[in-house]
């Protein structure tokens, strides 16, 4: 669909999710400059790579834009984040879906303003070759059904002006539009508190190491201290509340945990080559330093909880939610039945552990196992090699007899020896 089908008289008002960088600042302009009334919407993410938020409207308003709005959206997005963690949902290649689960937010965050001021149409600037174009059109979808969706990257029109980035660059540059210079666009980055992503540009090219990526959440490995540190996280039926001893809101202890683990290079420069949704593969290098030391704690504290048949349950649920955010399907009905029956493991989540963080790595260091400290371990001296606990040694003569039935039937018609 074209700008000009859904621009049919001049009450249409088109809302655009942005984030003031180099899409952003292009579509606003391009259709500025063809009479469209244009409304900028910033969700308040955190955003790492932003000092002050606000200037985001500034860029906005000097693209052409009739109005730039800046609107909060962090504790939505700690929200979601801790459920990215109780799921242990990450996308192939440890990528912990930082962007992919921002956008059904920032979609929800920027439909609540389209009422005040007439919007029928939202446009975003995500690639035709991506994924992002799906998780914006399918929660604008759900969220409300009568919003248009346009996206200028599958406009044929726009497509001709702008077949690629450097096009972008050029137009941006040749109308003064606040954007970096062209010599610091290497790489495209979308950013918020979770997580950074970086893609496109140079990284396109797997023959240049990634290293040239400056990170915007710690440090490289190799940067970080030559000193171990230890994080204390402590956790009350699934929800982290407090750091080392201090207890903080959840928009503070994912800011904290950043910080800890950013310094010290964790969740620095996670490197994928991973399938995109509309199936093709791209190269993101990632960084998310605080999912990844609340998301290892947790973890931990999983397999002091979760019996057998439970963790099998648990980890096809973790594995179907993954997708679902990474394909757009957030807010669809599986992924809600699929997080309903994750609450029910996440309940069981309470205790503390300390970890060692080195040098971009996690370590388990202790835990307080006590039934006050952690109530629903299952972690008792059964197992133990000395002579405690419940479990008669004698006990499994009997078991193992009864699995050595079919083990034997299997050895006595069906083994073969290669004898070659």
């Amino acid at each position: 669909m074209n700008w000009s089908e859904l621009h049919t008289n001049d009450k249409v008002v088109f809302g655009g999710a942005v984030s003031g960088g180099l899409d952003s600042c292009t579509v606003t302009h391009w259709l500025a400059k063809k009479g469209i009334k244009v409304h900028c919407f910033t969700v308040d993410l955190g955003q790492p790579d932003e000092s002050d938020i606000s200037e985001v409207s500034k860029r906005m308003t000097e693209c052409g834009a009739e109005s730039a709005m800046i609107v909060p959206g962090q504790v939505e997005l700690a929200k979601a984040g801790l459920k990215v963690i109780q799921a242990q949902s990450k996308y192939e290649g440890g990528y912990w879906n930082t962007t992919g689960i921002a956008r059904p937010v920032t979609v929800e965050v920027i439909l609540r303003e389209f009422h005040t001021k007439g919007i029928s149409v939202l446009f975003h600037g995500a690639t035709g070759r991506g994924n992002d174009q799906v998780r914006f059109q399918l929660a604008a979808n759900i969220i409300n059904p009568e919003v248009k969706v346009y996206a200028p990257w599958r406009d044929p029109e726009f497509l001709e002006d702008f077949p690629g980035r450097q096009e972008m660059i050029d137009y941006c540059e040749s109308h003064n539009l606040p954007i970096r210079p062209a010599q610091e666009s290497r790489y495209s980055t979308d950013a918020n508190f979770l997580g950074l992503t970086h893609e496109a540009g140079d990284l396109e090219d797997v023959s240049i190491s990634p290293s040239f990526v400056e990170p915007g959440m710690g440090v490289w490995p190799w940067d970080a201290p030559d000193v171990p540190e230890y994080v204390t996280i402590e956790w009350k039926d699934g929800i982290p509340v407090s750091v080392n001893g201090e207890k903080l809101p959840l928009t503070d202890i994912f800011v904290l945990c950043n910080e800890l683990a950013g310094r010290n290079g964790v969740g620095i420069g996670t490197h994928v080559v991973e399938n995109r949704f509309v199936g093709i593969k791209s190269r993101g290098i990632y960084e998310s330093p605080g999912m990844d030391l609340l998301g290892s704690s947790y973890e931990f504290l999983l397999q002091f909880v979760l019996d057998r048949r439970s963790r099998e349950y648990y980890d096809d649920l973790s594995s179907l939610i993954s997708k679902q955010i990474y394909q757009g399907y957030w807010l669809d009905s599986a992924t809600r039945s699929a997080l309903a029956s994750i609450e029910v493991f996440s309940s069981l989540v309470s205790g503390k552990i300390q970890l060692k963080i080195y040098k971009g790595n996690i370590f388990f260091d202790t835990a307080e196992d006590t039934a006050e400290a952690m109530p629903y371990s299952l972690y008792t001296d059964d197992g133990s090699m000395e002579g405690i606990g419940s479990y008669d040694h004698v006990d499994a003569e009997g078991f193992i007899n009864v699995l050595g039935v079919s083990a034997r039937n299997v050895g006595n018609r069906q083994y073969k020896v290669d004898e070659s």
